[in-house]
C-alpha cells in the first residue's frame, strides 16, 4: 500500500477524498500552511462532552500534521494500512485476539450479538441500553434475534433478573434459547452510571454456567476504568466480545472497534460489507483515533483530578450546588441559584470556557461533562473563572 506523506496527501485532495465517508470539506490550504501541534490544539475548556470537540479545521490540521510527521498507510475498504494498525493496538489493550474496525457502534453491537448468537434466539439487554433504545430494532429486524429488556429505569440488572427470564424462556409453550447477554457500562441513558460490579460478576458466572455468550457495550468503558482506577482488561476479560467508540473521546470523526476471538472475527469483514459498512477509506478516522489512544489513560486521569479540584472549590461557593451521579463517571449536575444562565454562559465563553445550555426547568442546572480539555486549566483557575463570571 502507498504511504501518504504531506505532498501526496495534498495531491490527492487531502481530506477532500474523505468526503465519501462523511467528513466535511476542510480548509486544506490552511492545513498545508500550518500543521503544528499548537494549531490543532484549541485552548478552550469544554464543560460538556466526552472528547475535545475538534472543529473541521482542527481535524484537518491534525491529519495534515500526522501525514507529514508519521506518514499514513491508507486502507482499502477498511482493510490494511493504519486501520489494521489501530485494530492491533486495540486488540492488545482490550486483551483480545482480534479487533475489527466498524463504521458505527450500532453496527458493532449488532454484529457482535449476531455472531455470538449463531442463529435465531434471544438476547438479554438493559432496557436503558443503546442497543435496545436507540438502534431502531436492528437486531430484531435484521438478524432475527429477540432482545429481552431487563431493569427498566436502572443501569444494572441482577442475576435474579436473568434467572427469572431463563426460567420463563425454558418453561414456555415454545422453548427458546437465550444465546447472548449484553451489558453496557457506563450507561449513557442513566447519565454515565456504571453497571454494578458485584452484580456483573454474578451475571457472568451464571452465563458461563449455562453456556451463554457475553458482549460488552464498552463505548465509554475507558472513562469508567479511569474513574475506578482499574485496568481496562479487568472489564473486558469476562466478555467474549467488546465494543469501544472511536469518536466519543478518541476524537475521530466516526468509527468503532469490535474486539474478540479470532475464530469469530477473522471473517467478520464479509458481514460488515454485507451490511454496507465496508467503507472505501477509513484511514482519516483510524489515524486520529490512534493518535489520541496513545497516553489517553494518563491524560484523562489528570482531567479527573482537575475536575475533582473544581468540584471541591465550587462546594465552598455560596449559591452553587454540585450533584454527583450515583455510581457515576464523567457527568455531574451543577446548579447555580444566583446567576442568569445565559449571561453566565456568555461570560465563561469570553474566558474560553464552554458551558452547556441549562436545563429547561428553570432551575439553572447544567449537566457537566469531564473530558481531557480540562487539562488546559487547573481546578483553582476554573473555580475562579466561574466565580468571576457569576459576579459580572
Amino acid at each position: 500500500m502507498t504511504v501518504l506523506n504531506r505532498r501526496r496527501f495534498l495531491e490527492l485532495g487531502g481530506l477532500g477524498s474523505a468526503a465519501g465517508v462523511g467528513l466535511p470539506n476542510l480548509a486544506l490550504a490552511q492545513a498545508a500552511r500550518d500543521g503544528s501541534a499548537a494549531a490543532a490544539d484549541d485552548r478552550r475548556v469544554f464543560l460538556t462532552g466526552d472528547g475535545l470537540s475538534l472543529t473541521p479545521a482542527q481535524y484537518g490540521r491534525l491529519l495534515a500534521r500526522l501525514v507529514d510527521e508519521k506518514g499514513i498507510t491508507p486502507d482499502n475498504y477498511s482493510l490494511g494500512g493504519v486501520v489494521e494498525e489501530l485494530e492491533a493496538q486495540f486488540a492488545g489493550l482490550l486483551g483480545k485476539e482480534r479487533a475489527v474496525f466498524m463504521p458505527t457502534g450500532t453496527l458493532a453491537n449488532q454484529l457482535a450479538v449476531r455472531a455470538l448468537a449463531g442463529g435465531s434466539s434471544r438476547a438479554l439487554v438493559q432496557a436503558e441500553s443503546h442497543l435496545y433504545m436507540d438502534c431502531g430494532d436492528c437486531v430484531q429486524t435484521l438478524s432475527n434475534i429477540t432482545l429481552m429488556p431487563l431493569a427498566p429505569g436502572r443501569a444494572t440488572f441482577t442475576s435474579d433478573d436473568v434467572q427469572r427470564v431463563l426460567n420463563e424462556t425454558r418453561g414456555g409453550r415454545v422453548v427458546q434459547r437465550v444465546s447472548v447477554i449484553q451489558i453496557e457500562t457506563p450507561v449513557r441513558r442513566r447519565l454515565g452510571e456504571a453497571f454494578d460490579a458485584a452484580q456483573m460478576a454474578q451475571v457472568v458466572g451464571l452465563a458461563r454456567r449455562d453456556g451463554i455468550k457475553l458482549h460488552l457495550d464498552g463505548a465509554r468503558v475507558f472513562l469508567e476504568a479511569a474513574y475506578r482506577g482499574r485496568r481496562i482488561t479487568e472489564y473486558t476479560a469476562p466478555f467474549d466480545t467488546v465494543y469501544v467508540s472511536l469518536y466519543k473521546y478518541f476524537n475521530a470523526a466516526g468509527g468503532a472497534i469490535l474486539a474478540g476471538p479470532r475464530a469469530l472475527l477473522d471473517d467478520l469483514y464479509h458481514t460488515r460489507r454485507m451490511y454496507g459498512g465496508g467503507l472505501y477509506h477509513a484511514w482519516p478516522y483510524a489515524a486520529v483515533a490512534l493518535h489520541y489512544l496513545q497516553g489517553f489513560d494518563e491524560r484523562f486521569t489528570r482531567a479527573i483530578a482537575v475536575s475533582d479540584e473544581f468540584i471541591r472549590g465550587l462546594s465552598r461557593v455560596d449559591g452553587v450546588v454540585v450533584e454527583r451521579i450515583p455510581s457515576g463517571t464523567n457527568l455531574f449536575r451543577l446548579r447555580v441559584m444566583r446567576a442568569d444562565a445565559v449571561r453566565l454562559r456568555t461570560r465563561l465563553a469570553e474566558r474560553g470556557i464552554v458551558l452547556p445550555a441549562a436545563s429547561t426547568d428553570g432551575t439553572n442546572t447544567f449537566l457537566i461533562g469531564v473530558n481531557e480539555s480540562w487539562n488546559r486549566t487547573t481546578g483553582a483557575e476554573l473555580t475562579d473563572a466561574f466565580v468571576r463570571a457569576m459576579a459580572s
